[in-house]
């Protein structure tokens, strides 16, 4: 019983819910990959220059 209690409450609740619009998600989206993509250079090109200093660095003491 306490089951069909706890769906009840579960389909009220997601009635309340103001979902966003086909157009909101759109943007959101491109957003998101937007800026996943310009983090992803960025980690890429500062991993890149720490692994050429550390390899210059270690040039030096060989």
């Amino acid at each position: 019983m306490k089951a069909i209690i706890f769906l009840k409450e579960c389909r009220a609740e997601l009635e309340k819910v103001n979902w966003p619009s086909k157009d909101e998600v759109i943007k959101s989206t491109g957003v998101v990959l937007v800026t996943v993509v310009i983090f992803s250079l960025f980690l890429f090109v500062t991993d890149s220059l720490f692994v050429k200093l550390l390899t210059w660095f270690w040039g030096l003491a060989g």
